[in-house]
């Protein structure tokens, strides 16, 4: 059954210091008008509205100028909605990982490479995703561009399928941190999972880990192992902000307070600074040639 989400908020706080130039909210959903861009059945929530220009005024509080578009589940394989955002936001700015058919075409492929696409996900959480046989063959298809698979799993998914992702071609990424939440009873086992993960040289983290946590802000509960990721790969570490937060019920996150959260797991600017720009143009392959910030 679909479920009515809130909204994300209109009003966020400015960051306690804001991003620097260049910097990458590197996972965000935009959510059209319904009535050209129908959601999926079946599916887990639906969401309100949530537009390019939306983002772009929150975006401009925090001081972020470059975006990635992740499709959400509840669009399936209809990338429209996803694809026209992109489109607008222009090649500069923008990128999109998007949910693909095991059959889509390599002529398809170049199309959506040329329009900014840069992965595939697969959401082995939420209603809508692609199946786990996809996985491999959508990996061979996509290599020879130079794409990753992201993967939005649930934390005690990640040490079955961790062989899996290590024996593909590609680069994966995997988003909300695995969604590992400190009181699971395989909490080691999933920890160790992920860190073996990032130690093969080419799966990268979201640091994006509210979701996974059961206590109110600032998530004490997700920052020991917020910091162990960092630590462990911080130049394999991307930051988004997750807006507009589809699926909640409450506890609507402050995307401010979140990029400041993002400032107290690592060891210093220096290593946030890279997070938010230079490892997302390396996965994204943004050029460093922004001269002029983003004025919503």
């Amino acid at each position: 059954m679909s479920i009515a989400c809130l909204p994300a908020s209109p009003h966020v706080r400015s960051p306690e210091i804001p991003a620097p130039r260049g910097a990458c909210d590197c996972h965000l959903h935009i959510l059209g008008d319904a009535t050209i861009y129908p959601f999926s059945t079946p599916r887990d929530y639906t969401p309100p509205r949530a537009s390019l220009g939306d983002w772009q005024r929150m975006a401009a509080t925090l001081g972020l100028e470059r975006m990635v578009i992740v499709q959400p589940s509840v669009y399936g394989t209809d990338n429209r909605c996803t694809l026209d955002a992109l489109s607008a936001a222009g090649p500069a700015r923008a990128r999109a990982v998007v949910v693909l058919d095991g059959d889509v075409t390599p002529a398809e492929l170049r199309r959506l490479h040329d329009l900014g696409v840069r992965g595939v996900r697969f959401n082995l959480v939420n209603a809508g995703g692609l199946t786990p046989d996809v996985i491999e063959v959508m990996a061979n298809r996509i290599a020879p561009l130079g794409w990753h698979l992201q993967f939005y799993v649930d934390g005690p998914q990640l040490p079955a399928l961790s062989p899996l992702i290590e024996r593909l071609p590609t680069p994966a990424v995997i988003d909300h941190m695995g969604q590992i939440r400190a009181n699971s009873p395989t909490y080691e086992q999933e920890v160790a999972a992920l860190l073996r993960l990032l130690a093969n040289g080419k799966t990268w983290v979201k640091l994006c880990g509210y979701r996974a946590s059961t206590r109110a802000y600032p998530h004490a509960d997700v920052a020991p192992l917020a910091r162990a990721i960092v630590a462990a790969a911080p130049h394999r570490c991307v930051w988004g902000t997750d807006w507009p937060h589809t699926g909640l019920l409450s506890g609507m996150p402050d995307d401010g307070a979140l990029l400041d959260l993002l400032t107290s797991w690592t060891p210093s600017l220096e290593v946030r600074d890279r997070i938010l720009v230079d490892n997302a143009a390396e996965l994204y392959g943004f050029a460093n040639d922004l001269t002029t910030r983003q004025d919503g």
